[in-house]
């Protein structure tokens, strides 16, 4: 890492990069000096919107807004004069028609948005459906912004007449705060419309989606710079004009950033309310089979893995519907009913599709099951049985991204379930391997400031992460409980195929067997969580 200047390590004086992360539900400012010290931050929330069955949106203009703001509160803690620069992180997949001149002509139509889930099932079945994958690195899901041009093209075809562009909330961002139209090779990367072999926009997929190439941003690198703040944007936020801005990456890559998972065969598991699994690479690679995705961190360093729509939300339904009587709230006490049963819950299985499911089968037709349950299980088998069903998915992710010839042989793990001794453990056990539990860095928003300092020539290489982030504890594998959850694995794996005629059946007649509860399921979203992981 660079040297800083004499003087400049002292608290106060030091240069900070702020790094501004546009999440589901908030956008977060931090400032980071060069040695890896957070300095400061805020962050600023927004409402995911629900107003029809399958859609998940938001108001552009508030994100914008929050964006603003943010960066406004941590430029007054930090002082203007020690900002050396801005870099953006963004959550993927989302996607708003603009007008000829910039103005938004639809909502942030977000990754947990599944409105396109007949035109993904569509594409995904066709005889090119593969290799699109492949080739763009992003699976054919309705969380994709191709299946979502294409709903657009089908569903508002008027609407599609009067768009000049087609953004991400990033995109949109940037432009009204620099002026400038581009997307960075990570976030096109996430699209489903960028070759990534040749980096730039691809044919057939744009002949899908129904657009021209001008209709969509200039691709430039994830360490572009981009101009200068606009007028308006330099006064909101309290900077000069001239502050140099970072056009930054991905959210998912960036978090493997964050958490310095980026030599190989490290890799990075997160666990919110979601999930995701991912490793970083020199090269592209999907496995034959499309399991995992592929995503740009810069465009010579790539993350490959797979994100699931159920985790800490699993455990969350846990307690509502199988333990109502705990205290609130009940984590803790349903973490100790699981503690009091052994490895493999005495023979149950839970698929936790509670919310569908991503990786690495790529379909929103799964529904949630037990399998094996007997009258002898009680409650705690049930519980055990569903933090081992995330366990066990992610551990399909694992597979998947080994079959793509990656190594994986280690693993950095951060996100709030990950706070309870009994999941790292369960986790680390199905994995089979160490787990690292990194020590409560800010994820996304740090590696778009570790990005951003690399741009500006603050620090020799973003691989000086590897040697900043604090280790806090390493779960290693028991090998009794190991060896059990590798016994359960391939019978795990092989239920889901086996119960696709019966998901299939139970789509079909769900319209006649409604829920009748008055059930509150949170904002979440269709896709459960607040990041595109």
């Amino acid at each position: 890492m660079t040297t800083p200047a004499a003087g400049s390590s002292r608290p106060g004086t030091a240069p900070v990069v702020i790094g501004v992360d546009l999440g589901t539900t908030n956008t977060k400012a931090v400032a980071f000096r060069t040695d890896g010290t957070l300095e400061a931050s805020h962050s600023v929330g927004y409402p995911l919107e629900e107003p029809h069955p399958g859609h998940a949106v938001q108001d552009p203009l508030l994100i914008l807004a929050a964006a603003l703001e943010s960066v406004r509160e941590v430029v007054n803690q930090v002082g203007a004069h020690r900002v050396a620069g801005l870099s953006f992180s963004s959550a993927m997949h989302s996607v708003i028609g603009l007008s000829p001149t910039g103005k938004p002509l639809t909502q942030v139509i977000t990754w947990a948005d599944t409105r396109s889930r007949v035109q993904a099932e569509r594409l995904r079945a066709s005889v090119g459906g593969l290799a699109l994958h492949r080739r763009t690195g992003t699976p054919v899901h309705p969380m994709s912004p191709l299946p979502k041009l294409v709903w657009f093209r089908e569903q508002e075809p008027k609407l599609c007449e009067g768009v000049g562009f087609w953004v991400g909330i990033k995109e949109f961002v940037l432009l009204n705060m620099c002026g400038a139209l581009v997307v960075d090779h990570s976030i096109a990367s996430a699209t489903g419309l960028m070759n990534m072999a040749t980096l730039s926009w691809d044919e057939e997929a744009l002949a899908i989606a129904g657009i021209l190439p001008e209709q969509l941003p200039e691709i430039v690198p994830t360490t572009a710079m981009l101009p200068a703040l606009t007028d308006d944007t330099a006064a909101a936020v309290g900077l000069p004009a001239a502050t140099p801005v970072v056009v930054g990456a991905a959210d998912g890559p960036l978090a493997n950033l964050g958490v310095g998972a980026v030599r190989p065969g490290v890799a990075a598991c997160s666990i919110g309310t979601s999930g995701a699994l991912r490793v970083a690479v020199e090269r592209p690679a999907v496995d034959p089979l499309g399991g995992v995705f592929c995503y740009a961190l810069t465009s010579t360093r790539w993350v490959v893995g797979g994100a699931i729509n159920n985790g800490g939300v699993v455990l969350g339904w846990a307690g509502d519907a199988l333990a109502p009587d705990l205290a609130e709230p009940p984590e803790e006490e349903l973490l100790a009913l699981a503690a009091r049963v052994a490895p493999g819950s005495g023979g149950l299985l839970m698929l936790p599709y509670l919310l569908s499911e991503r990786a690495p089968h790529w379909s929103s037709l799964p529904r949630g099951a037990y399998v094996g349950l007997s009258r002898a299980h009680r409650r705690e088998h049930l519980v055990r049985a569903a933090l081992e069903g995330v366990s066990l998915q992610l551990a399909l992710v694992l597979h998947s991204m080994r079959s793509a010839g990656l190594e994986v042989n280690r693993i950095r793990a951060t996100g709030g379930v990950m706070r309870s001794p009994l999941w790292r453990q369960i986790l680390a056990d199905t994995f089979g391997m160490p787990i690292d539990f990194a020590h409560g860095q800010e994820g996304s928003g740090f590696g778009a400031a570790l990005l951003g300092m690399e741009a500006l020539g603050l620090i020799e290489s973003i691989d000086v992460v590897a040697d900043m982030i604090e280790i806090e504890e390493t779960v290693r594998p028991q090998p009794a409980a190991a060896a059990v959850y590798a016994s359960l694995l391939p019978v795990f794996a092989e239920l889901y195929d086996a119960l696709v005629p019966t998901f299939t059946s139970l789509r079909r007649l769900a319209p006649s067997l409604p829920i009748d509860l008055d059930l509150d399921l949170g904002t979440g979203g269709p896709a459960g969580g607040s990041s595109s992981t």
